[in-house]
Order: structure tokens, then sequence, then C-alpha cells
């Protein structure tokens, strides 16, 4: 019987896993990640290096988030109708480092994938730590990707057997040498199978919804929130066609992807996409979907699952989370980079998202698009 931490959300996904992990005769440690929002609880919750002490039941102050005072409630409901010890983690200060981020990439024309960097720096990160603190083997989430064994020295993440629910995507940032050490009990599992399997535990968030925002978003309105933290930065400009013809104004360039064509605020007369964000002249330019074809890359800070190859390699690439992988050519390059070449036209290449390498359902690797 081995040790498990589980990075319990109060979602339906790891509230299963730990069902899973227990039925498969593991010794579970349900463990709930603070992002920083302030609730008045009759406990201190502790970090990693201090004392890490049981949560109370909070206030009910739902949001459509993962790391609410309610999502913590359903976190600890559900550890106690399983007979599971259930601690919280305070990572006020490293969510605080992902808010940051998070702000000065829109700031700067780019788009961020705050869960990336969150899974590989916080779930996979700061929680192999405290496993290893309390003597834990392995590390669990709710994530829906699999953990095949081949014959190499660490296991093959892949995509979850549920396409529609599928998160390996997110997890490509994970170092090699913890995979070994890693559990994801449900990526076997469909989505409709786990919510079954919650109703007839008698659990209560067998119908709960998933989580569909960032969780220091819970609102959903990221410029709103990108502007309340850029205090008296202006990020207003003007939109301006491939042609450099000025179409009028916006007013901050935190409210715009590259591929986005709803919600511009400006009509046309024909569909216009945005192709490029320029933080220093602060334009946001404008074209047709032929304007945003890409048929090339480059990816900075790359992280492989398997050993890098010496030579160009086909395999499929996806550029974000929901996108369809596409065929491509990558070549390995100096200084953890990367070059893809498509072999057919990709759209809505935008900076600061990953771009994550498979080879059928198998995560091979990725990086940042630069």
């Amino acid at each position: 019987m081995a040790r498990v931490v589980l990075a319990m959300s109060g979602g339906v996904d790891s509230s299963v896993a730990a069902y899973l992990l227990l039925r498969a005769g593991h010794e579970v440690i349900g463990v709930f990640m603070r992002n920083g929002e302030h609730v008045a609880t009759s406990c201190n919750v502790g970090t990693q290096h201090g004392p890490v002490l049981p949560i109370t039941n909070p206030p009910s102050a739902h949001k459509q988030g993962c790391c609410s005072a309610e999502d913590a409630a359903d976190a600890r409901r559900v550890a106690d109708r399983l007979d599971i010890p259930f601690y919280a983690l305070n990572l006020e200060s490293d969510f605080s480092r992902i808010i940051d981020y998070f702000v000065s990439e829109y700031l700067s024309g780019r788009t961020p994938n705050p869960c990336v960097v969150c899974n590989h720096q916080i779930k996979f990160g700061k929680l192999f730590a405290y496993a290893d603190s309390i003597g834990a083997e392995y590390v669990a989430t709710g994530h829906y990707a699999r953990l095949e064994h081949t014959d190499e020295d660490t296991p093959a993440l892949c995509r979850g057997v549920d396409p529609q629910k599928d998160q390996s995507y997110v997890l490509f940032g994970i170092h090699r040498s913890l995979l070994k050490r890693m559990l994801l009990p449900v990526g076997g599992y469909h989505k409709s199978d786990i919510r079954a399997l919650a109703a007839e535990l008698g659990l209560a968030v067998a119908e709960k919804p998933d989580s569909q925002e960032i969780c220091f978003i819970p609102d959903g309105d990221h410029s709103r929130f990108v502007r309340s933290r850029a205090g008296s930065c202006n990020t207003s400009g003007e939109f301006v066609t491939v042609d450099g013809r000025v179409v009028g104004r916006h007013d901050g360039i935190e409210r715009f992807t590259v591929g986005q064509r709803r919600g511009l605020g400006i009509a046309l007369g024909e569909p216009y996409f945005v192709v490029r964000i320029e933080p220093d002249t602060r334009r946001v330019v404008l074209g047709t979907k032929a304007d945003l074809a890409r048929t090339e890359l480059t990816a900075a800070q790359c992280n492989w699952l398997v050993a890098p190859s010496h030579t160009p390699f086909e395999c499929q690439v996806q550029i974000r989370y929901r996108a369809r992988p596409l065929p491509a050519v990558v070549t390995v390059l100096p200084q953890d980079r990367m070059h893809v070449a498509f072999a057919e036209p990709c759209y809505g290449v935008a900076p600061g998202q990953a771009a994550v390498c498979y080879q059928g359902d198998r995560v091979l690797g990725g990086g940042w698009i630069e």
C-alpha cells in the first residue's frame, strides 16, 4: 500500500479519484490548495513549511472556479465521507506569482495560460514537496489523462480516453522525472462514468458543474481583472488592418487574443479576426481568416517528456487546449527552443500559448509560442 497525496478541488473528478485510489489499496491524503481567497474560518491554515491543519467548514460562497470557499467545503465533505485525512495548503504567494504572470502577459500582447503554469509549478511542484515532507510516494490529481507504462524508464503521458475531457495538453510542462511518481486515476474513464460512480457512492458533488473559468477570475472577465491590476497603465489604442488602415479604436489590448473574431466592437462588413497585437504601439491588427494562417512557429522554454530528438521529426502539434492537433515537422533548437513547420495552414497561433507535441495519444513535450 502506497501513501498518495491527492489534490482535491471539491469537484467530482478529484472526489472520485480519491475513491478509486482507496479501492486500489492506497493510503490517501487529500489536500486542498488555497489561492489566497480570504475567508473567515475557525482555524489557521499553514504552509508546506509550517503546520498544516485540517480546515473547518468555510462559509458558502460558490463560484465557477476550483479554489473557492465552497469548493474547499465540498472537498472536506467528500474526505469525511470517504474517511480520509484532509488538509489545506496556503499557497497564496505562489498563486500571486501566477497572477502577476497572467497580467504581465496580457499587457505584453500575449495570451497567457495560467492553468498550465499552475500545473507544473504548483500542482506537480509544491505538492511533490509536500508529499516528500510526509513520506508520500505518489501525487495524484483528477486530470483526464493517462500514464502508460512502457519499456522506457518513465511512463508515457497520454490523452484521457474521453476525447471531450482530455486534459493532457495542460500537463506538458511537468518534469519528466516526476512521471513515475504521478497517478491519474480518472484518465481511463469517460466523464459520464465518473458522475455515475459519484452518484452511486452518494457524493454530493456528483452533479456539481465543472469549473469553466480561471480560479482567480470567477466571473470570467479577464480584461476587467487585468485592468484592476494594471493601475494607471494606458493600454488603449487603434484598430488597424493588415495593410495599415486605421479603422477604429479600442480601450485595451488585454481584451484581445490572436484569432479572436467576436467581441471586437467594430463592424467592417465582413468577418475580421485579430491577426497580431502590438504592445509597443498598442495597436490591434485585424485581417481576414486568410491573413490569420500560419505555416510555422517557434516556441521557447520547451519541456520534453521523451528524450529530445537530434533530428527533425514528424508529430502532431496542438496550439490551444481545445484546438485540433495538426501534422507538423518539429526541429529541436538550442536553448530549449523548437521550430514547428505545419503540413497545412494553422489558424490562431497566439504568442504566450503552449504548443504541445503528440505522437498519437502520447505527449512528447512542448513549449511556449514566441
